[in-house]
């Protein structure tokens, strides 16, 4: 389970490191540069270049919180909101939480300038719209956290996945979501002695297979059982959101080593 840790643990430098990025902002200069080359300089070195990068303290995803909500409570809804809505998306923030949180001004802010928030918002995140209900969706459906895109491991997966650390202390363990199609490599959990992993389904379907054996079906409440030294893959049906728990099984010598791709033609073979 030393590995989950290490999957929030370089999400959450991630997170940190894109606050200390420098914004390479333009907009100034190219709108403003020969008629206000100072405001422009200022707009774009400054604003955007040292204060949106200052420092780790705050993330990027919170500037763009503060930001929209500054705006939208003095009423602007121009296009420098929708600026920063298509930049607050950019930095994490996923339709159902913006609905959320203009929701959440409306009461302080006023409901017109919530309204004409709304309109800009639409625009913004309307390809995400059944996307982000069915992961709504999907969480609703159980009591552990969907957490945060598995990007530490995502070259080890096909389609999105993601990853919430339920415990990290005594029996460290994971909650592992997948979007529907998403699976990951095969892979083996190598060990001299004990090791393996052991999984338990919490939402949804999906599948585990070990190399030469049929598919098995994961629901809520299966149990797997996966030996050390054991070629497997696990992952979601193709028309199911899926989530279970992963716990490394202790042993001696253990190491993970990833492999290939579980092909379309196998994956789709299953019903």
């Amino acid at each position: 389970m030393k590995r989950f840790a290490i999957f929030i643990i370089l999400t959450t430098i991630s997170l940190n490191i894109m606050a200390q990025q420098k914004i390479a902002q333009t907009a100034g200069r190219t709108q403003l540069g020969e008629f206000a080359p100072e405001f422009a300089h200022l707009n774009d070195d400054v604003l955007f270049g040292e204060v949106w990068s200052r420092n780790n303290l705050l993330s990027l995803r919170d500037r763009s919180l503060v930001t929209i909500t500054s705006l939208i409570s003095q009423g602007i809804t121009d296009s420098s909101l929708k600026y920063h809505l298509l930049s607050a998306k950019n930095n994490g923030i996923t339709r159902t939480e913006v609905a959320e949180i203009i929701t959440h001004i409306a009461f302080y802010a006023g409901w017109p300038k919530a309204w004409a928030a709304f309109n800009l918002a639409k625009e913004v995140w309307n390809e995400d719209v059944k996307g982000e209900d069915a992961k709504a969706a999907f969480q609703r459906e159980m009591i552990f956290p969907i957490g945060e895109p598995n990007t530490a491991y995502a070259k080890y997966f096909k389609g999105n996945s993601y990853l919430a650390q339920i415990s990290d202390s005594q029996i460290p363990f994971s909650n592992v979501t997948f979007e529907p199609d998403c699976r990951n490599n095969w892979h083996i959990h190598h060990a001299t002695k004990g090791g393996g992993q052991m999984l338990v389904g919490v939402a949804g379907r999906g599948w585990y297979q070990e190399e030469g054996k049929p598919a098995q079906e994961i629901l809520p409440g299966t149990v797997i059982h996966i030996p050390a030294n054991v070629k497997h893959w696990h992952g979601a049906a193709k028309d199911s959101w899926f989530a279970h728990l992963a716990f490394e099984i202790p042993g001696e010598n253990t190491s993970n080593e990833w492999l290939e791709p579980v092909s379309d033609e196998e994956y789709n073979k299953i019903k």
